[in-house]
């Protein structure tokens, strides 16, 4: 009884809503049903998935335990979903970049400061990749790309022929 008491003191929203039963209920006239139409618009020709002979995914980045470490992610990832890594290394050497300044503007040529950028690579190559499963792939793998890191992708697809193109006679 306490408990009810204790609600009906503190809460007079319920305590309205006990009051007005009328607010509770809802009158079924303003409800409108809209019928279920069917689909008609049904796709007539399969659309066929794009197949990938080869992926290339080549990983920048300023820090390379952090490289190594997304490329490792890659890797499971890939492995998870069941495509084929091929390859996967990195350069010897990083890629450097060198600014040089004038300490000051106006004079003294010769106090020069010198800025370096160092960029590291590593690359992957995946092979034999269907559409959806490249596409699920990057998706995922771009959703977790670290902070100083840059991806480059590149595909390689199987296509069909040419039918202006005939094989040759013999």
């Amino acid at each position: 009884m306490n408990a009810i008491r204790g609600l009906w003191r503190s809460a007079p929203l319920v305590r309205n809503v006990i009051l007005n039963k009328s607010t509770l209920t809802r009158p079924f006239a303003t409800a409108t049903i809209t019928p279920i139409k069917p689909i008609e618009d049904v796709p007539s020709a399969i659309e066929l998935d794009k197949l990938y002979k080869r992926v290339e995914l080549e990983m920048r980045g300023i820090d390379p335990a952090v490289l190594l470490s997304y490329s490792w992610f890659c890797i499971a990832a890939a492995s998870h979903l069941g495509i084929e890594v091929t390859k996967s290394w990195a350069l010897r050497k990083a890629e450097k970049e060198r600014h040089t300044l004038l300490r000051c503007v106006h004079i003294y040529k010769k106090h020069r400061v010198q800025y370096e950028i160092r960029t590291y690579f590593r690359f992957i190559h995946l092979q034999r990749l269907t559409g959806s499963t490249c596409d699920t792939f990057l998706e995922y793998i771009e959703r977790n790309l670290p902070e100083g890191c840059a991806l480059k992708v590149t595909k390689v697809e199987c296509q069909k022929i040419p039918d202006h193109i005939t094989p040759p006679q013999e």
